[in-house]
């Protein structure tokens, strides 16, 4: 049977965009975490971290690997650049199939989202030092969660497709 890959990393980094040429060039399905809780709450994420809390949103993205576990393999899943911070999550992604981590540095991300308004997180003064905030405090559970780990700065999605 074929197993997941799953794609982790912050956001940014390219998760969907090479996930999406990823399963193409493997016949497998693309499923994005994000687009699954908002098809299932019916709302943008922005607006149930607004309306319901981060707390809301993180339970709703550990239930939706929950779900997946249930489901047939064969898929790229993106997941959401917070989701592996929780550590059940990590525990669950692994049990999911091959987790890469797609590593970018603080300034390619920033290049690629700094006019992005629907990302929350980054929704503040001095957005560059909330990625690089982020980043550090986040990396060590990118990478306790991921099986492989690839770096994305100036590279093709043909070339990460590829590696």
């Amino acid at each position: 049977m074929k197993n997941n890959i799953i794609l982790i990393g912050y956001m940014g980094a390219g998760k969907s965009t090479v996930g999406k040429a990823l399963a193409k060039c493997l016949g497998y399905h693309f499923l994005d975490t994000d687009l699954w809780i908002e098809k299932k709450e019916g709302e943008k994420i922005s607006l149930i971290f607004e309306k319901k809390g981060e707390e809301y949103f993180r339970n709703k993205e550990t239930e939706c690997l929950i779900d997946l576990l249930s489901e047939e393999k064969g898929k790229v899943i993106s997941v959401g650049g917070g989701l592996p911070v929780r550590e059940e999550n990590r525990l669950l992604l692994k049990q999911l199939g091959e987790v890469v981590y797609l590593k970018a540095t603080p300034k390619t991300i920033y290049e690629r989202i700094k006019g992005d308004t629907t990302r929350p997180l980054l929704q503040t003064e001095n957005p560059f030092q909330k990625i690089k905030d982020m980043l550090n405090d986040r990396e060590e559970k990118y990478q306790a969660a991921a099986h492989h780990v690839l770096t994305v700065d100036k590279k093709s999605i043909a070339e990460l497709v590829e590696e």
